[in-house]
C-alpha cells in the first residue's frame, strides 16, 4: 500500500503537470476560472490516452506499475525531453519496487589517490563532492574559485548549493544568475530523486527552503538535470569575470563522489584569470 503522501512519482507527475498550461499543449483556454495551475488532470490523462481514474491513482500513489509505454506516453504530454523523461522511468521503476538503489554509507571520506590527483591537477581548480554537492576535498585554486565557502563554513556546512543561494559572494558569484541557480536545483532535484528520504538531503532542502525564497520557487518546479560538464561564467572577485570550462567524473565506489574540474583555452584571458586562483608562492615557484 503506498503511503499516505504519495510516490516521488506522483509528486513529479503533479509538478509538471502544474507547469504545462492548456495553449503549450494544443488545448483550447476554456472559459471560467481555473482553479489548478497548469493542466486539469483530465486533459493531461487525454493527451496521454489513459483513463482520468488510472491517471489520479497514479498521482496519488495508489498505482505504483505503469508500464514503459504509458511512461512514454505521459512524457510527451508533459513535453519532458532527455533527463526529464529518463527520470520519469526511474521513478516509475522505483515505485514499483523493481528498482532498489543502495543509499550510500558514509561517503564523507576522500582516498588518499584522490587527493593526489587534486594535487597533480594544479593550477586548475579541482574539487571532490558527494551526490548532494557538499564539498570534501579541493586543491587551493578549487578553494580559491568559491571565496567564503572555506572561511565562512565549517566543513559539515560545505554545500555548494547552500552557497550559491545564502553566501553573499556564492550568491553573485555566476553569470547569469537565474539559470545557474536553476540549473543547480534541477540537479540536486536529479541526484536526489532516487532516494528523497536521504536525512543529509532532507537537511539541506529544508534549511533552503526555509531561508531562500528563489529556491523554494525553483525547487517547486521539479526540473531534473543531470550534469556532466559545461561552461560556467564566473563574475569572481579577485579575477573578474572568466568563463571556463568544467567535468564532472563520477569515482567508482565511493557512493556518489564526484571529482570536478575546471580550465580553460591555452593563451586565453581566461586561463590568465583562472591561473590567478592559484597561490602566489606555488605560481612563483613554477616559474623559477
Amino acid at each position: 500500500m503506498a503511503p499516505a503522501e504519495g510516490t516521488e512519482l506522483g509528486r513529479y507527475l503533479r509538478a509538471r503537470r502544474a507547469q504545462i498550461t492548456p495553449a503549450d499543449a494544443g488545448l483550447p483556454a476554456g472559459t471560467g476560472l481555473r482553479r489548478t495551475p497548469g493542466l486539469r488532470r483530465e486533459e493531461l490523462a487525454t493527451l496521454a490516452g489513459v483513463s482520468v481514474d488510472y491517471y489520479t491513482r497514479l498521482e496519488r500513489g495508489r498505482e505504483t506499475n505503469p508500464s514503459p509505454a504509458v511512461i512514454d506516453s505521459l512524457a510527451r504530454a508533459l513535453r519532458l525531453g532527455g533527463d526529464a523523461h529518463e527520470r520519469l522511468h526511474d521513478l516509475a521503476e522505483l515505485a514499483s519496487g523493481r528498482m532498489t538503489e543502495p543509499r550510500p554509507t558514509d561517503d564523507s571520506t576522500v582516498r588518499e589517490s584522490v587527493l593526489r590527483m587534486l594535487e597533480a591537477l594544479r593550477p586548475l581548480p579541482a574539487y571532490v563532492v558527494n551526490r548532494y554537492n557538499y564539498v570534501l576535498a579541493a586543491n587551493p585554486p578549487g578553494r580559491a574559485l568559491f571565496p567564503g565557502l572555506w572561511d565562512d563554513y565549517a566543513p559539515a556546512q560545505r554545500n555548494l548549493t547552500r552557497y550559491v543561494f545564502l553566501h553573499p559572494v556564492g550568491s553573485e558569484l555566476y553569470i547569469p544568475r537565474e539559470q545557474t541557480l536553476a540549473t543547480s536545483v534541477a540537479h540536486l532535484r536529479a541526484i536526489g530523486g532516487l532516494d528523497p528520504d536521504s536525512p543529509q538531503l532532507a537537511a539541506l532542502v529544508g534549511e533552503l527552503l526555509l531561508k531562500s525564497p528563489d529556491f523554494a520557487r525553483m525547487w517547486e518546479r521539479y526540473e531534473v538535470r543531470e550534469r556532466g560538464g559545461g561552461k560556467k561564467i564566473f563574475a569572481h572577485p579577485k579575477t573578474g569575470r572568466m568563463t571556463l570550462t568544467f567535468e564532472a567524473m563520477q569515482l567508482a565506489r565511493t557512493g556518489g563522489q564526484r571529482l570536478i574540474t575546471y580550465q580553460a583555452a591555452p593563451g586565453t584571458p581566461d586561463e590568465e584569470a583562472m591561473l590567478r586562483l592559484e597561490p602566489a608562492s606555488r605560481t612563483e615557484a613554477s616559474r623559477s
